[in-house]
């Protein structure tokens, strides 16, 4: 396994402080901070592994809170980069879907239907507009633009140095940024024609990404929370001993699990490609989003104003939780793609059948 650790002298890392060669020694890397997480760093899975595998190594990024764009390279521009016949660069990636910018081809074939660009001699392609909050694209080698060209849903790759980045972020610090392009030039060699499915999938990988990583970070609220009361006392006896405290503490451990259990069962249809992968994804991220709230609120109930403060590592957890929870749609969204599945799959027909 490849260790990079990085020595901070504060637990919280300004987004400004990410970038590529302090968080990434080597491409196979993902750096550890040593004030924040465990000791050792969480490896990128192989090309060959399950999705299972992948959303494990996922959530174990969110409990330890890496500072790096672990899930988006693992779980969603890799994944799609070898889907859509691309190579992979190596390094940290990110990813963008975006079908509101401005495509037309650099290179205009003759016809007499249509706009100038709206068919080309070949795929180079001509792209304006913002791919807005983009997750650590400061620091990614690649991102993965999914957009609608012309001609249909395509694939592209984007070297972030060639956009006007404006930084940005979100409550957890980590980096958010707007890529602007103006006529940019994408080469045809970057670019592919891909169908509507692998839009689809690439939405349910980034939604089920966030979705592994609130699991991960749920984990290690609870892991904090049963440690303080066990260790904290009042009136003479740990916290853990009071009624209250142990009902608190059993909601957080049953949200906790809930949100382990939905993201467990998308790992399968997603990794088979079924038509069942968008009901689970849906699932998963409506419930790991609906929980986060109870699952912050609770981790801090239990530790009191300590776990607000900076030194606190809940922080870096709880904070992420909030983040997470709107990123790739949050909870009222899914839960309407969720209901919409459910009554055209099966309630509708279960209704309008003749007995």
């Amino acid at each position: 396994m490849n260790t990079h650790t990085i020595h901070t002298d504060t637990p919280a890392i300004p987004a400004d402080d990410y970038d590529t060669t302090t968080f990434y020694a080597a491409p196979d890397t993902i750096a550890t901070v040593t004030h924040t997480t465990a000791p050792d760093a969480v490896p990128l899975p192989s090309p060959s592994a399950s999705t299972a595998d992948v959303l494990a190594a996922v959530r174990e990024a969110g409990r330890r809170a890496v500072p790096a764009p672990f899930a988006e390279t693992a779980l969603v521009a890799r994944p799609l980069l070898r889907r859509a016949g691309l190579p992979v660069p190596d390094g940290p990636l990110s990813y963008a879907i975006a079908p509101e910018l401005t495509i037309r081809y650099a290179h205009p074939a003759a016809s007499a239907v249509g706009s100038a660009g709206c068919s080309g001699e070949n795929d180079t392609l001509l792209v304006s507009g913002i791919l807005r909050r983009v997750p650590w694209a400061r620091t990614a080698t690649a991102v993965i633009v999914l957009a609608t060209a012309p001609s249909g849903p395509v694939l592209f790759t984007l070297a972030p140095d060639r956009a006007v980045l404006t930084p940005g972020g979100n409550l957890a610090g980590e980096p958010r940024d707007d890529l602007h392009l103006t006529a940019l030039e994408i080469p045809a060699s970057q670019v592919r024609r891909i169908p509507r499915h692998l839009l689809d999938e690439a939405g349910h990988r980034a939604a089920l990404a966030r979705a592994a990583l609130i699991a991960g970070a749920a984990e290690r609220c609870t892991e904090l929370t049963v440690a303080h009361t066990a260790a904290r006392t009042q009136f003479g006896r740990p916290l853990s001993r009071f009624q209250a405290v142990k009902q608190e503490q059993a909601r957080l451990i049953e949200e906790t699990a809930l949100v382990g259990a939905a993201v467990q069962a998308a790992a399968a249809p997603l990794d088979t490609g079924s038509p069942a992968a968008a009901f689970a994804v849906a699932a998963a991220k409506t419930q790991a989003s609906a929980s986060a709230a109870e699952i912050a609120r609770i981790a801090h109930q239990l530790h009191g104003a300590i776990g607000i403060t900076q030194l606190s590592p809940l922080h870096l957890a709880t904070t992420r939780l909030w983040s997470w929870r709107d990123e790739d749609g949050d909870e009222n969204s899914w839960a309407v793609r969720l209901a919409r599945s459910v009554t055209a799959t099966t309630l509708w027909p279960a209704l309008t059948a003749t007995p």
